[in-house]
């Protein structure tokens, strides 16, 4: 036990309580077996035991300085504080889309793709501000993230009739514009925030009342399902009335896309970013796939790699490509958080 104590000291002097020790041991590689050899029946309890002798230890000048106290479940001050900030995407992305709408037909070429562009500006700067505060706050990861998303978003507006113009020979002058699910996406960051505070809140409750990690990962893989299930529920919704706007527009990929940026996101913000980063980029590694093979295939004798986008665009429509990406790209994010975020380790200072 001494020998432990002293292999981990750092941590069991910072620890504010057992629980950051116990997920700091399993993080370790320390499992309930590992802890049978101390003669405790897991690591909750021998992380309590470290976290009872820590202050009296040998050489150590007193107990360690007091830290504040974990912080609870966010104050109703601060919640709507940060749900007004997740508001910001949505509310900037509906008024752009209100400014187009209301301005057809008076506005030249020029004038509407400024709007658009001031537009896509304000978004993006509501997104960021969103994302330093509040549920959806993540620590600097990955690179490339950012431009993986806007890849991404960007393809989500205008990937279909591009991919239709190449598919039957252009492209040919613009590209026709979707801009449905950009708006239900943006409205969406709203859910995804209180999504992942709750997941993050009741996770860090089964934390506290588990005995074995074995209990608190059985215990935490249903709060992610359901966490996911609400928040595709909620983005099912949102794209269909932001649809209504525009006659109806295409539902399964933008919502394939929804769930992967959040999955993405809750990675980030439990300390995966580079798992993150890795299921975005192979969406859109897909996404420019698609394109490429179609104008690779006009070349002599390599129309074959041309044939799976057709037949794929055959049977789904070009909406096809996308949700192809970003749906196997999800699921790899679902099978990979199932197993990373019900760890304690992902949980302690939640």
């Amino acid at each position: 036990m001494k020998a432990l104590l002293h292999r981990h000291r750092d941590l069991c002097e910072r620890a504010v309580d057992p629980l950051e020790i116990a997920a700091g041991l399993e993080a370790h590689g320390l499992t309930d077996r590992a802890a049978a050899r101390y003669r405790h029946r897991d690591v909750f309890s021998l992380a309590e035991e470290l976290y009872a002798r820590a202050p009296g230890m040998p050489g150590a000048a007193g107990p360690a300085p007091a830290r504040p106290p974990r912080r609870g479940p966010d104050t109703e001050a601060r919640a709507a504080g940060w749900t007004l900030l997740a508001m910001l995407p949505g509310a900037a992305c509906l008024a752009t889309a209100g400014a187009l709408r209301g301005t057809e037909g008076a506005l030249g070429g020029e004038a509407r793709f400024a709007v658009t562009a001031a537009g896509a500006l304000l978004v993006l700067l509501g997104l960021r501000l969103c994302l330093r505060g509040g549920p959806l706050r993540a620590p600097d990861g990955a690179g490339g993230v950012s431009l993986y998303v806007c890849w991404l978003l960007g393809y989500t507006v205008y990937g279909d009739d591009l991919l239709a113009q190449v598919i039957s020979g252009g492209p040919d002058g613009d590209w026709t514009a979707a801009p449905a699910p950009l708006l239900g996406l943006s409205l969406a960051v709203v859910p995804a925030a209180w999504c992942a505070h709750l997941f993050g809140v009741l996770a860090h409750r089964r934390l506290a009342g588990s005995h074995a990690l074995d209990e608190f990962g059985a215990g935490v893989r249903p709060l992610l399902f359901g966490a996911v299930a609400l928040q595709l529920c909620a983005l099912t919704v949102l794209l269909r009335l932001a649809g209504l706007g525009y006659g109806g527009s295409p539902l399964l990929a933008p919502a394939a896309l929804g769930v992967l940026l959040f999955l993405a996101r809750l990675l980030a913000v439990h300390g995966f970013p580079e798992a993150a980063a890795t299921g975005l980029a192979a969406a859109c590694a897909v996404e420019a796939a698609g394109t490429f093979l179609v104008l690779a295939g006009r070349l002599p004798g390599l129309g074959l790699l041309a044939r799976p986008v057709d037949v794929l665009v055959a049977a789904a429509g070009p909406g096809g490509v996308p949700l192809l990406a970003c749906g196997v790209a999800a699921s790899g994010l679902l099978v990979h958080a199932s197993v990373t975020l019900t760890r304690a380790s992902a949980h302690a200072r939640a």
